[in-house]
């Protein structure tokens, strides 16, 4: 049975929608590490607006150097932790109909980055927390809000934060998506090098993406010695589903080939089409003078465009549990004879990471290129029998009066490097643009959120 006050979420929906605003106004993509702002200014200067918001409203805040806040809702040791990132992708190479870092309010939604990953998600926590304080209802057990701002690059803000102090036993991220994420699959970043030689048939540069774990919605490429309209036949000949070929003539007779295809996160390859994959398939079938036509064929036939499991560099395998391998080539960064690539690979709960790296590192190798992981992190699966996953499902039930179940992901939210934390929530359907243009949250979502998390809080610490 719901409690009586999560049922009024709803009256408290235009503060979240204010407080959503104001977080989204700071654009905190990691930056350049300054003193006392380890991930650079906007990201301390989010950190320092919420810091400012909970002590306000009357919350024990603690900052632990910029990597992270904490506030606390009563006395003692935290039983529950609540973990919420304030930290956002970038916006370039993405087509906004809006200003990203301006939220907007139109047809019942919240556009704006970061709206549902992860500040929408903060927002409603924070709403949830300040019903429970309005209402004058005393707790039994301690809960913390931990807000970081560093989960999109490597969670070396939770890394810190762990050196200074334990999570609480009780442990939930609402950076995922409903019912309840226990399992999440491995992660590696591999980053590819390699040097190439070419002649009057030259490829000058090659660039696609504009982060490591997610499929890039744009590439392009430089090439000199080659008709403008025998590129523009060969872009006709060899279309890419979802993706479009653009040509045009530059100076000193070069040509830019551009490609647009749609972006989506890296844990769901899936729902996105390559640009920079669909480029390289595209390349590889010109005559390069050099052996850069070799590594072209190579990263083509290594990476080819629509696979998405690994079948072409061989590490392709799924479990029951968590489902297939996932991998994405999502950064190149080529010119003046350098090659510079990065992957986002993603596997089950039956490999570790020792089962695929070789294979990977072997394959480009034997293709003339150097690979070093710059990521590694080995799959999480916490017990579904837990009392606070239980409890969990039950509050999910009883506000939506559907079936709560366990679920694997791609791997990815803030809790993977925890023992026990779980995903719950804030995703409703994979139709939110997360790592996109015109990244959202519906306004109706956001309220049902505000009370499952208040219920959630309820039920937990009662």
């Amino acid at each position: 049975m719901i409690n009586e006050l999560s049922k009024k979420a709803s009256e408290y929906t235009d503060s979240a929608v204010k407080l959503l605003t104001e977080l989204i106004s700071f654009k905190s993509v990691m930056g350049e590490p300054r003193e006392n702002m380890p991930y650079g200014k906007e990201c301390a200067e989010c950190l320092a607006f919420a810091a400012k918001t909970l002590s306000d409203d009357g919350f024990k805040v603690r900052n632990f150097d910029n990597h992270a806040i904490t506030a606390d809702f009563g006395e003692g040791e935290a039983e529950l932790g609540i973990l919420c990132h304030l930290d956002v992708v970038p916006t370039e190479g993405h087509e906004w109909h809006s200003d990203p870092f301006k939220a907007e309010v139109r047809e019942g939604r919240v556009y704006g980055r970061g709206a549902i990953d992860d500040k929408g998600p903060a927002a409603a926590v924070i709403t949830a927390m300040r019903m429970i304080r309005d209402s004058g209802i005393k707790l039994r057990k301690n809960f913390r809000l931990i807000l970081g701002s560093n989960e999109e690059n490597g969670s070396a803000d939770m890394e810190y934060y762990t050196k200074k102090e334990k999570f609480p036993p009780m442990l939930f991220t609402p950076d995922g998506s409903f019912p309840v994420i226990n399992i999440e699959k491995g992660m590696i970043r591999l980053g590819i090098t390699g040097s190439y030689t070419s002649g009057n048939k030259s490829l000058l540069s090659l660039k696609g993406g504009s982060v490591a774990n997610a499929v890039p919605e744009r590439a392009e490429a430089v090439i000199s010695g080659f008709g403008f309209e025998d590129i523009r036949k060969l872009c006709s000949e060899n279309q890419s589903e979802g993706v479009i070929f653009s040509v045009e003539n530059q100076e000193n007779n070069t040509i830019c080939i551009k490609t647009k295809g749609k972006g989506a996160h890296a844990s769901t390859p899936e729902q996105g089409y390559n640009a920079l994959t669909a480029l390289i398939t595209l390349l590889s079938k010109l005559p390069f003078d050099g052996d850069i036509s070799d590594k072209l064929t190579a990263m083509s036939q290594l990476y080819p465009y629509g696979d998405s499991a690994g079948k072409g560099i061989g590490v392709s395998c799924s479990d029951e549990l968590s489902g297939e391998l996932t991998l994405v080539l999502s950064l190149a960064d080529c010119h003046d004879g350098e090659l510079s690539f990065m992957t986002d690979c993603r596997f089950p709960v039956c490999r570790r990471s020792t089962d695929i790296i070789p294979v990977m590192t072997e394959k480009l190798t034997q293709a003339g290129l150097s690979a070093a992981a710059s990521l590694v992190s080995e799959p999480h699966h916490a017990d579904e029998n837990s009392e606070m996953i239980k409890t969990l499902l039950s509050v999910y039930e009883d506000c939506t009066g559907k079936k709560g179940k366990c679920i694997a992901i791609g791997g990815g939210t803030y809790v993977h490097d925890t023992e026990n934390g779980v995903a719950f929530g804030a995703e409703w359907s994979d139709e939110n643009n997360m790592h996109g243009a015109d990244e959202f949250i519906g306004i109706d979502e956001l309220t049902k959120d505000i009370e499952i998390y208040c219920e959630a809080i309820l039920r937990l610490c009662m």
